[in-house]
């Protein structure tokens, strides 16, 4: 049996299909967390696709723990008060660069496939459509070229079969959690992050270890194959349970 940890380490996990999803797992897993946080000060941080409306039905539906930040928005929108009613400044300002939302708007409704998604989900920073999967192969790519031409370097990121978020080029889930660690002076070593679909890649290529829920979607699945290292760990168990898995095989509780 390994010893406990006694070292704060930081927990960044998407929520949608993974943190949520299996409520008997999730209630174990608040306790270790909340007790580890306690004891140790670990932080906890929500890192999910969901725009803050969207969480906040989701916090008020399911048991989550209070976060110490939390990431909405594909990693385009970031808070550290507990009532997340102010976006943090310097984030803000990171994401700006190299960023025109207006003329990115302008260039992509010049693509008839591109269905944009309800005014909760855009904020100044994401801009999203629905794309169909039988057309997002096409429609990518010269999306992509249409930008480049306009001198605009930025992120598509194609999720769960329907999901089309253009974000800014220093916008994503892996570089907020990389601006966490580095303003809280914590470790690749000692930050895992947790996820079960495309938009949650970024966040498993940096130096952090990482959690693959067992019921990941296909499109992390076939990442995992290509990208398997030590530091990348596939569960067996699904949502919260396959959290549980990963926490004790990388030796956090």
């Amino acid at each position: 049996m390994n010893a406990p940890n006694m070292n704060p380490f930081l927990f960044v996990t998407d929520l949608d299909n993974t943190l949520v999803g299996d409520d008997a797992a999730l209630a174990e897993l608040n306790q270790h967390l909340a007790s580890h946080r306690e004891q140790y000060d670990s932080k906890i941080v929500y890192a999910t696709g969901r725009s803050l409306y969207l969480y906040r039905l989701l916090a008020s539906a399911k048991s989550l723990l209070p976060p110490d930040a939390l990431i909405t928005s594909v990693g385009t929108e970031m808070y550290f008060d507990r009532q997340h009613q102010q976006h943090d400044p310097e984030w803000a300002s990171i994401l700006s660069q190299g960023w025109n939302r207006e003329e990115i708007v302008e260039i992509a409704s010049q693509f008839t496939q591109l269905q944009p998604q309800p005014k909760s989900e855009q904020n100044p920073y994401k801009i999203s459509y629905y794309l169909a999967q039988a057309v997002a192969g096409e429609t990518i790519p010269q999306l992509k070229s249409a930008l480049n031409e306009r001198g605009y370097k930025i992120k598509l990121i194609y999720s769960a079969g329907q999901d089309l978020d253009l974000l800014p080029k220093n916008g994503d889930k892996g570089l907020a959690v990389k601006f966490l660690r580095q303003r809280w002076d914590i470790a690749p070593e000692q930050t895992i992050v947790c996820g079960d679909s495309g938009n949650d890649i970024a966040m498993f290529k940096g130096e952090e270890k990482s959690l693959i829920v067992g019921n990941a979607k296909p499109e992390l699945l076939q990442w995992y194959e290509a990208n398997s290292s030590e530091n990348n760990y596939l569960a067996k168990s699904a949502c919260a349970g396959g959290i549980l898995e990963g926490l004790k095989h990388f030796s956090f509780i």
